[in-house]
């Protein structure tokens, strides 16, 4: 039965189906011999799909990882010139892994690692709105109308932000932590708030993706989710 490319790809481990898209872009898939063209279908039991001239196997069972990504380290595989340690390289096992919830480089905390594309794709795309929580460190004390205003959106880029859990888990010597759920994920958008409020953040943490949560894991380790948790993660992509 022919299906999207992209679809193909993602389940073979190549990326969330956006990723994949743009190997279809930069004409790096073939199928039958010939460079294929975005929006094109196939059908994976009888085509002769390739990237970059192998051919494309679809898998039967996924990796999945959860890693703490500490501060200083990519999540993605940056600019290729090596001058940066990425999260892959944090996790010596073999196989095309890739993150899915990216960091900025400042920021730390959970990043979750496969080679299941579907799974990415429903995990990160704005249509599932799954939640992310975040401990962040700000300077200074907001006070309740500085977290209502963070709660109903802020306009970032001409666009009003979604509505977000924000409250005061503790405060220090002028500075504040902060518990922060949000259901969207436009870029750097927790600095960028904090910053437009008076209150620029200091540190970020991701401790949660959807049901995932990073629990004791320190900066730079990294376990396999348990089946468990990959069941927790999968019936709440369903339910998205």
């Amino acid at each position: 039965m022919e299906e999207r490319l992209q679809k193909i790809l993602a389940r073979a481990g190549y990326g969330s189906r956006r990723a994949c898209e743009e190997l279809i872009r930069q004409g790096r898939v073939q199928i039958n011999g010939r460079v294929a063209q975005i929006g094109e279908k196939a059908d994976p039991e009888h085509d002769r799909i390739t990237v970059d001239g192998k051919p494309v196997k679809t898998r039967q069972t996924y990796t999945y990882i959860m890693l703490h990504k500490p501060r200083g380290v990519l999540s993605d595989e940056g600019d290729g010139s090596g001058r940066l340690p990425t999260a892959r390289e944090l996790v010596p096992l073999p196989g095309h892994l890739f993150p899915v919830g990216r960091l900025d480089l400042r920021s730390e905390g959970l990043i979750l690692l496969t080679d299941d594309g579907e799974l990415a794709n429903r995990l990160t795309h704005p249509r599932y709105a799954h939640e992310r929580e975040y401990l962040v460190l700000v300077e200074g004390k907001p006070d309740e109308v500085t977290l209502e205003q963070w709660r109903r959106g802020v306009f970032l880029d001409g666009r009003l932000t979604a509505p977000a859990q924000v409250n005061i888990v503790r405060t220090e010597e002028g500075r504040t932590w902060l518990q922060v759920i949000l259901r969207e994920g436009r870029k750097r958008q927790i600095r960028r708030v904090g910053a437009m409020l008076g209150h620029p953040v200091l540190r970020l943490i991701r401790v949660r993706i959807g049901p995932l949560r990073l629990g004791n894991l320190q900066p730079g380790e990294w376990r396999a989710l348990t089946p468990e948790e990959i069941q927790a993660l999968q019936r709440a992509l369903t339910r998205g």
